[in-house]
């Protein structure tokens, strides 16, 4: 199915920088056209990521980080949110449960996006990388059911964190999907914000994603009447109904 939502604020959790531009950032980018709030939210800051002699870790860290933010302010997100685990060893722990689950509460996003955790053979030349995996089992966790139940997780009312369950969760498939998102406006801002991530296109030998990148989207695209689309598997949290009811509810408070 095709879909021309687009939701009021929208929030990615994925696990490294480049991760959000590999795989939705053409969506965020048209949502964000249309008004939406964006958030990009990176459990770790990528830092074993740049394999040069010399090259520490805390180092690259700064850079990575600067590379997302460039980024995201391409793809027109209104923040980026480090959490700082380490990378290459993301695990799916209780903790950082508690801290999507501030996120979440804290932005209130109607949709998530993030990866799904059953990937794990990806073609004949990759292994879906742990830390995809695990980022992505972490965020459905948060997102259904911790972030909506208000006596998990509770200290999180001391700082005024109202629990908060999305309407949407769009999660982002290689193969597949039930949901394709028309990104022909925005493919371009999604090229352009991977090429803004120079230190992965150096370790890729000067790889330019244009060409790849133009190739998976007209596949997820092929007979849906787009050039390129992004896929997705989407699960509905709350019905329309529901969902404008509680808007209006939250309004008034």
């Amino acid at each position: 199915m095709s879909t021309n939502y687009t939701p009021e604020s929208a929030m990615a959790i994925f696990a490294h920088p480049d991760d959000i531009e590999f795989t939705c950032a053409g969506t965020l980018a048209r949502w964000a056209r249309s008004g939406a709030r964006i958030s990009h939210v990176l459990c770790t800051s990528g830092e074993v990521g740049i394999n040069k002699n010399g090259m520490t870790k805390p180092r690259a860290a700064e850079i990575r980080e600067a590379e997302q933010r460039a980024a995201s302010s391409i793809t027109g997100a209104a923040e980026v949110v480090f959490l700082r685990q380490p990378d290459g060893m993301l695990e799916v722990t209780m903790e950082l449960r508690r801290r999507l689950v501030r996120e979440i509460r804290r932005f209130r996003p109607e949709v998530v996006i993030c990866g799904d955790p059953t990937i794990v053979w990806a073609g004949e030349d990759y292994i879906n990388h742990p830390d995809h995996r695990a980022a992505a089992a972490v965020a459905l966790d948060a997102i259904f059911p911790a972030a909506g139940q208000a006596n998990l997780f509770d200290e999180l009312a001391e700082e005024g964190l109202r629990a908060h369950k999305p309407r949407k969760v769009f999660v982002s498939t290689w193969d597949g999907g039930d949901t394709f998102v028309n990104i022909e406006d925005t493919i371009d801002l999604k090229i352009a914000a991977l090429r803004a991530h120079t230190s992965q296109m150096e370790e890729m030998e000067g790889w330019d994603p244009e060409p790849s990148i133009k190739e998976w989207a007209a596949e997820r695209a092929r007979g849906k009447e787009m050039a390129y689309a992004e896929a997705f598997r989407v699960v509905t949290l709350e019905s329309d109904e529901n969902w404008e009811k509680r808007k209006g509810h939250v309004g008034r408070e």
